[in-house]
């Protein structure tokens, strides 16, 4: 069987069975009753998660570490370590490689943390390979696998166009958000947006066990998205989706409607599974919401 016909959530699947707890933005080690180590690893890859003649050497080492920091903002963890590896082409400059450099360490920095190692190899295309390690504290990690019946379906910053606006090159991770959300509420299930709303939010229900409803007329466009099929599957948005009971989205509204300064927007609920996932048009007409967001197969 093809890769493509199996597709990058197949895949995944099907490599659970060889490792343990695969499911979640992190892998989580659980180090006593009260502390847990989070850990992330994204693999960027010229031609696909970056070009060169459209990002700048800063822009790329900038992304490569914050779209680990996104995964750890999605369990609501604290970023503290981070390895770095790369595969380069012989073409590059050495100069290339120190900006590059500067974008990982200017982000590092601004999240108090430390590169503490890596690797470096030959490649045909630049590959940028960084671990990222995390920790949680007093509140538990927050999986994908937590939404409930009943829960409101909330969402970070506004979406799509992240391409357009090149966006995806140099967003700052929720993880200041993410904190303040753990922190202050509870927060059910959480994911971060790189794939697609669509997608991702699918990926919360399948975890959960449960169905989903959103409203297209909640769902906050991003003032550089081409309209609301974008903000749903162009994905690299790196926002957090996440669920939390009605209590809670309630006093979240009457408190305030923003964390550090980004806006927070409810934009649907959590159903029971019988339902599926779907999206409610302006019309009132209900839909099924496929997944259609970007996948690697």
């Amino acid at each position: 069987m093809k890769l493509k016909r199996l597709g990058e959530t197949g895949l995944i699947e099907r490599l659970a069975k060889y490792a343990k707890g695969i499911g979640d933005d992190c892998a989580v080690i659980r180090l006593s009753k009260k502390k847990s180590l989070l850990v992330t690893i994204d693999m960027l890859l010229e031609g696909t998660d970056f070009r060169l003649k459209e990002a700048s050497p800063y822009q790329i080492g900038w992304k490569s570490l914050a779209c680990g920091l996104s995964d750890i903002a999605a369990m609501g963890g604290t970023a503290k370590y981070a390895v770095v590896s790369l595969g380069l082409p012989e073409k590059l400059t050495v100069e290339f490689v120190d900006e590059m450099y500067c974008g990982i360490r200017a982000l590092a920095k601004k999240f108090n943390m430390d590169i503490v190692g890596g690797d470096t190899n030959s490649s045909a295309k630049l590959i940028v390979d960084i671990a990222v390690i995390g920790f949680t504290g007093q509140t538990p990690p927050v999986a994908r696998s937590g939404a409930k019946k009943g829960d409101i379906i909330c969402v970070t910053g506004s979406l799509g166009g992240s391409y357009k606006s090149k966006r995806h090159l140099a967003f700052m991770p929720r993880l200041a958000e993410s904190r303040c959300l753990v922190k202050g509420f509870r927060i059910n299930s959480m994911i971060d947006i790189s794939d697609g709303l669509s997608t991702d939010l699918n990926h919360i229900a399948k975890a959960s066990g449960v169905g989903a409803c959103i409203y297209e007329e909640l769902i906050p466009v991003s003032k550089d998205a081409s309209g609301v099929a974008a903000a749903l599957n162009e994905g690299e948005d790196f926002e957090l989706l996440f669920t939390m009971p009605l209590g809670e989205a309630r006093r979240l509204a009457r408190r305030t409607l923003e964390v550090s300064g980004v806006k927070i927007t409810q934009i649907g609920e959590v159903l029971d599974k019988k339902i599926g996932v779907k999206i409610i048009d302006r019309d009132g007409r209900a839909t099924d919401l496929k997944a259609k967001g970007f996948s690697h197969f």
